[in-house]
């Protein structure tokens, strides 16, 4: 094993502890305070789900499923994932955790219309669109086991929260705002992530492997999140990235930094954008209610970025059953 190797095995093993060793890292922990009014669920454990009998055995082992799912997506690769990511990449603390974009809102407020995707989106869809673009991949069937899984995981996460409720806290990944700040810069950006972030995600930002697992995901390049992922966005990455990341240092970051360093990351090339037309200027003015958060289709050192045919690993452009829908009723 190199140098490189072994250190990101001893920071991996720092952060799998953190956790339970929390008092011990001594790391400046500045996560805001919940907003007054602003309703806060706490999602269960895995202590609750074993000791809540009123669960049949059978749902528990396919909520089991969705939890191991969801957090080595991984084991799908090739199949429905093409890229190193997993869901609790972006959704960690096992996709129950507040200000890591938690997955029980989903469930509690979907059906809703998607500004994304311009229709009703129900929570299966809302799971694809996750398979399609943050993991560059082509999603389960609906109503497939693997789907019914994850859909059963998110909703168990939701236990006991209110339906419909809107003004919740610690919901995705908007806390810095939409606006990005005048003063970004790719330079300060590109500083913060050698200074933080390249330590694990490499200086290519193409992540960390030991004995060939993914232990920390890629964040540009053939292993990444494509051009339509929810964390191309400045704001997403950088809201993400201040009250996230360094990770077991959430808040550690000042805004000015995370801004920058999400600038940065999201200024380098990934896979395409499944909704490409062939011309990235065309899809970023076609898509631009999400790529005006973006650098997609935009001149940078002399080149337009997402102009090329490259899907990573993935050998076709849109899964195929990832489709517009419209409701007509009789």
């Amino acid at each position: 094993m190199n140098h490189f190797n072994a250190l990101a095995v001893a920071v991996s093993a720092a952060v799998l502890t953190s956790a339970t060793h929390a008092a011990e890292l001594k790391v400046p922990v500045n996560l805001p305070a919940h907003k007054e009014g602003a309703y806060v669920h706490q999602a269960p454990t895995l202590e609750d789900l074993y000791a809540d009998k009123s669960i049949h055995p059978e749902l528990r082992e396919v909520i089991l499923k969705g939890r191991d799912l969801f957090n080595n997506t991984q084991q799908l690769r090739g199949k429905y994932v093409f890229n190193d990511n997993s869901c609790r990449n972006c959704h960690m603390g096992e996709g129950g955790q507040n200000w890591s974009g938690p997955v029980w809102p989903a469930v509690t407020t979907l059906p809703d219309f998607r500004g994304k995707n311009g229709h009703v989106n129900s929570l299966e869809e809302r799971i694809a669109g996750c398979f399609a673009y943050s993991m560059n991949g082509k999603p389960p069937a609906y109503g497939s086991d693997e789907m019914v899984a994850l859909s059963a995981y998110h909703q168990w996460l939701a236990t006991g929260a209110k339906v419909y409720e809107r003004n919740i806290s610690g919901r995705g990944f908007s806390s810095l705002g939409k606006q990005i700040p005048a003063d970004i810069s790719y330079e300060a950006g590109q500083k913060v992530y050698q200074e933080n972030c390249a330590i694990c995600h490499g200086d290519d930002g193409n992540g960390q492997r030991v004995n060939g697992k993914v232990v920390f995901p890629a964040v540009w390049g053939d292993n990444s999140y494509n051009w339509g992922a929810g964390i191309s966005r400045i704001y997403t990455a950088a809201s993400f990235i201040h009250m996230n990341m360094p990770l077991g240092k959430p808040g550690s970051l000042s805004e000015q930094d995370a801004w920058n360093v999400a600038w940065y990351i999201n200024s380098q090339e990934r896979p395409q954008d499944p909704r490409f037309t062939g011309d990235a200027a065309e899809t970023r003015e076609k898509h631009l209610n999400f790529h005006k958060h973006t650098r997609y289709g935009t001149e940078f050192n002399g080149k337009v970025l997402g102009q090329h045919d490259n899907t990573g690993d993935k050998p076709f452009l849109k899964p195929d059953n990832l489709k517009p829908r419209s409701f007509t009723f009789e």
